[in-house]
């Protein structure tokens, strides 16, 4: 500790009434602060409050861990530190506190972590162990065999990677080609632990939908070191929404409306399958884990190594969705959340396809609840008892919700900023289903009888529905289905009420 950049040590001056990490934090106001704009000076106090709030939450369990108040502690030697090493003192703090293992303290380290370079914690709740990415897999071959069960033959089947087309915490993705059928597929290979089952490896051989990517198969490999690895074999689709968003970006365009239409549409279709039919929320949907084919505009999620089935009552990791899309109750700590946080991930892509950038750009979490607030307005005493009950600590300014329809351009559709409205609220039981969602008039064109792509191709399927309709009233269903389809499917009763 004695290298540590401390500075001088003072005795430390009496404890004042209120948290000495609050006092610390604000000590960090500049000396100009009553000159700032009120715009600036309001979003200064708001970061400072929910700092404060987020590190006195994290207090109490704290505590438990090092048989002192963790406030103490770290005040003493927040006195010792000069102005610009406070962030060092939040940061010092905030690492302690995720050595409790409580994923509450993950997002308290992405908050405040500010420019140091701890060991990124966030790693120790990864399933699997990272792959190089340097490691040459172009050219390689890999041979496996399939079948031989039930009476099934035994089939060899080679694949030739071709190229690295993702990598990551979890492993590798690569592009391979089938050397006995020239099919084109795309191979996860992922480092596996002996001693468990791969979650994504058992979420994926039960899932069957147009809007979501499908397993072929997979195997396990291994390398001259004696490391296992688990193969999984996936359909390949040549890009991804991200790729797509990048490239009207570079062109200094936004995306057709048509497009933004018929993607979210698709997105919300598989969600509504993952969670109704299969139980399954994703926990990181964004563009990148959304795959877009060129040719016929059919998309499919992807990239299911963060998913789970949520069992009510059982305590979920709350360090989790990539930030851009992390659902303010995550960022206050909720282990207890539903599939609506997959909703809210949606609604951020919705907007950011409508904007042409991400709609709460968080350099931090606790920048990423600004971003927030700046749009939605502090959330009441009520929100954030929805967002996580156990979160008592209300420390913040009140800042007024910016209109929605002062966020997008003039010429936005008032079904688009109607149907982000739903799907962007504090409270997750306010938000509307995934397959509510897809019944919004903002997808109404969809559903019209001679709807074609600007190309004139005939748009992917978007009406086959199957168990994700279980459970859904006769009304939302008469909404989902357009009368022409409903006639072609046999289903024309559905529409008798109404038209």
């Amino acid at each position: 500790m004695a290298s540590l950049p401390l500075g001088p040590h003072q005795p430390p001056p009496p404890q004042p009434a209120h948290d000495p990490a609050a006092g610390a934090l604000l000590s960090l106001a500049p000396p100009h602060l009553t000159e700032m704009a009120d715009n600036n000076k309001n979003e200064f106090i708001l970061r400072v409050s929910l700092r404060v709030s987020l590190i006195s939450f994290g207090d109490r369990s704290l505590e438990g861990f090092l048989g002192v108040p963790a406030a103490d502690l770290v005040g003493k030697l927040g006195w010792s530190l000069k102005v610009d090493e406070l962030f060092f003192f939040d940061t010092f703090y905030c690492y302690f506190a995720c050595l409790t293992c409580n994923p509450a303290f993950f997002n308290l380290f992405d908050a405040i972590s500010g420019g140091f370079k701890f060991p990124p914690l966030s790693n120790l709740l990864q399933q699997e162990s990272v792959v190089e990415a340097s490691e040459s897999v172009t050219g390689h071959i890999i041979s496996t065999t399939i079948g031989g069960k039930n009476g099934e033959p035994k089939q060899t089947i080679s694949y030739m990677a071709e190229r690295v087309v993702g990598t990551g915490s979890f492993g590798i993705v690569f592009q391979a080609k089938c050397l006995e059928s020239g099919e084109t597929v795309a191979i996860k290979k992922v480092l596996q632990d002996k001693r468990y089952k791969n979650r994504e490896l058992q979420l994926m051989r039960f899932m069957d939908h147009p809007n979501v990517i499908s397993l072929k198969h997979c195997f396990f490999s291994t390398t001259v070191r004696d490391e296992l690895f688990l193969n999984l074999v996936m359909e390949y689709v040549p890009e991804s929404l991200y790729g797509v968003l990048r490239h009207y970006s570079s062109a200094n365009q936004r995306m057709p409306l048509i497009h933004v239409k018929l993607y979210t549409y698709q997105i919300f279709r598989g969600l509504a399958y993952i969670h109704t039919v299969s139980g399954v929320c994703h926990r990181d949907l964004k563009p990148q884990n959304v795959l877009v084919d060129p040719l016929t505009h059919q998309v499919k999620i992807c990239d299911f190594g963060s998913a789970k089935v949520l069992v009510k009552g059982e305590a979920n990791i709350s360090y989790i969705c990539s930030r851009y899309y992390r659902a303010p109750e995550l960022i206050f700590g909720a282990t207890e959340y539903t599939s609506s946080i997959d909703v809210w991930s949606a609604g951020c892509v919705l907007a950011e396809l409508l904007l042409g950038q991400p709609l709460f750009p968080g350099e931090s979490a606790v920048d990423q609840l600004v971003q927030i607030i700046k749009v939605l307005g502090t959330p009441t005493r009520e929100e954030i008892r929805c967002m996580n009950p156990n979160y008592t600590e209300f420390r913040f300014p009140q800042i007024k919700a910016h209109p929605w329809h002062k966020i997008f351009h003039k010429r936005m559709p008032p079904e688009a900023i109607d149907l982000i409205s739903r799907l962007l609220q504090y409270s997750p039981d306010f938000r509307c289903s995934a397959l509510e969602a897809c019944a919004h008039p903002f997808f109404n064109e969809l559903r019209e009888p001679n709807m074609r792509l600007p190309n004139g191709r005939p748009l992917p399927p978007l009406f086959n529905f199957k168990q994700e309709l279980a459970g859904a009233s006769p009304e939302l269903i008469n909404r989902l289905i357009p009368e022409h389809m409903g006639r072609q499917s046999g289903l024309n009763f559905l529409h008798s009420a109404g038209t």
